[in-house]
């Protein structure tokens, strides 16, 4: 179940009636897969968890696992409330996913041994390879990460903060404690404009939210930074991943809406956000839409 390449990060197609569109879903998860996804990360946030329901969740993971049919490993996501994070983690092993994207809990702040609780107790009720999130209210300490590396559910962590200093303590800290195959991946989002600085510490796995509606350029942009060719790296950088990055910044929750909207404009009808997210204003959708066409003139798309 090992990990490695660009990690599509699907949205969740809504149909005219609001309604979890799974014909849909299917469609672009295994156009995905086909267009060279190293694993599939569903029902996380850019597939929108947040505003699934557990019949729907349940449903997406399903249809996901089922899309996908072996050829790379599905995660889903989890986290929420404790009793919810549970239920999504029975539910995710029940339809067949091979692990688990931990996401914080719910606004609560609490102390680095309530979070290693958090992690085990859903971990545990899900019984499967589980990726711990760090972001927002889920900030672990050196010692945390490296005491629940060592739990046999616990195989990776994603880090969402890009604090590079206490990044670097962690892996260090669990490379030292015997986590040699512990996994880092770099979750920032639009993770592509942190890769080299990511890489400089030794984490080379990343999430790519681009890889839903553009994977021509997710694709060549991987292929760039692990081939070596810092030209091209560098010409996608500029002329398409900061400026996407600078749209992203200009209203809350673009992080996701935009990407959904990446994938409509790319011909495959997955419906608009759910509240509290919003979807793009028609002047930023053309921004996109110059962007989009820019990075794929960069490829050869």
């Amino acid at each position: 179940m090992r990990l490695d390449g660009v990690l599509f990060f699907p949205v969740t197609p809504f149909g005219p009636d609001g309604r979890l569109a799974e014909p849909v879903l299917a469609r672009h998860v295994s156009d995905g897969v086909a267009a060279g996804a190293g694993g599939v990360f569903t029902a996380c946030g850019t597939g929108e968890f947040n505003a699934l329901d557990l019949d729907e969740y349940t449903r997406v993971v399903a249809t996901a696992v089922t899309a996908t049919a072996g050829r790379v490993p599905v995660f889903a996501g989890a986290g929420g409330p404790l009793p919810s994070a549970r239920a999504l983690a029975r539910a995710a092993a029940a339809q067949g996913a091979d692990g688990l994207l931990l996401m914080p809990p719910y606004l609560v702040t609490g102390p680095t041994a309530g979070l290693v609780r958090y992690v085990r107790d859903v971990a545990e009720a899900g019984g499967l390879p589980c990726v711990i999130y760090q972001r927002g209210n889920a900030r672990f300490t050196p010692a945390a990460v490296a005491e629940l590396a060592r739990h046999p559910h616990v195989i990776g962590f994603k880090d969402g903060l890009g604090d590079f200093d206490l990044l670097q303590r962690i892996i260090l800290t669990v490379r030292a404690s015997g986590g040699e195959d512990f996994t880092f991946f770099n979750g920032l989002p639009t993770a592509e404009l942190t890769v080299p600085a990511y890489r400089g510490i030794g984490v080379n796995l990343y999430s790519s939210a681009v890889f839903a509606f553009a994977p021509e350029i997710a694709v060549a942009f991987h292929k760039a930074v692990t081939g070596g060719d810092e030209v091209m790296a560098r010409r996608l950088l500029t002329d398409f991943y900061l400026p996407l990055v600078e749209l992203r910044d200009l209203v809350p929750g673009y992080a996701v809406s935009l990407v959904k909207a990446g994938v409509r404009m790319r011909g495959l009808e997955v419906g608009g956000v759910r509240a509290p997210l919003a979807d793009p204003a028609p002047e930023h959708l053309r921004v996109l839409e110059r962007l989009v066409a820019a990075g794929m003139g960069l490829v050869g798309g």
